[in-house]
């Protein structure tokens, strides 16, 4: 189920912004299992792609095509089916129930798929070195302790591509390292690609293709 992004650029830029962008007016397809990182300073529209490919957002140039579809034109159904099935993801500003606990936090997803066990998801927490804070509400978790919830929660359902918004920037080198190899692990049994979006190239990301936005 490739994607492809067809001279998409966002509503808010011009041709000129794009400038030497490898995505912006650019053809460029997203294979299965593929790992690609994208490349991009503050303010170069890497948010917005992500939503974009997502389908949260619609105001861009150009087309979006996942599993024969535009995207930008999906009707509701098609995109909850999308995003229930075949396509996780890690927001940049997480998307938690600061008011539910974690554990609540990765139950309201669970129910939604029943993908994984809760022995399962326990031992993805203990992995992490968060699972001392399953029955803490969000809002009282640090921002780094979020961020590794995030990332658990964006694994508790099927998915053939993962969509990374800046996934690690509060965490540090050895939270870093474990929260990638458990993501690495499990896109590759299910031989799913990622889309990896950050600052900076990341040296450890085991990339097929980098884009810099």
């Amino acid at each position: 189920m490739p994607i492809f992004l067809n001279n998409i650029l966002p509503a808010y830029f011009n041709a000129a912004n794009a400038g030497s962008s490898e995505i912006w007016l650019k053809k460029e397809t997203f294979q299965e299992a593929e790992k690609i990182q994208i490349v991009a300073p503050s303010g170069s529209g890497k948010t917005s792609l992500i939503h974009f490919i997502y389908g949260i957002r619609s105001d861009y140039s150009g087309e979006i095509v996942i599993n024969n579809h535009p995207v930008k034109t999906a009707d509701a159904e098609k995109l909850s089916l999308l995003r229930r099935e075949k396509m996780s993801i890690v927001f940049q500003d997480l998307r938690l129930f600061d008011e539910q606990t974690m554990s609540q936090n990765l139950e309201i997803k669970n129910q939604l798929t029943n993908h994984h066990s809760k022995e399962k998801i326990l031992g993805m927490a203990q992995r992490l070195g968060v699972s001392h804070k399953l029955q803490t509400p969000a809002k009282i978790c640090s921002y780094g302790e979020k961020q590794r919830f995030a990332i658990i929660r964006a694994l508790l359902q099927p998915f053939n591509y993962l969509l990374l918004d800046e996934p690690f920037s509060h965490l540090d080198n050895n939270n870093r390292n474990k929260a990638l190899e458990l993501i690495l692990e499990e896109c590759n049994k299910r031989k799913a690609t990622i889309i990896l979006a950050d600052l900076q190239k990341a040296a450890d990301f085991p990339a097929h293709k980098f884009l810099y936005l």
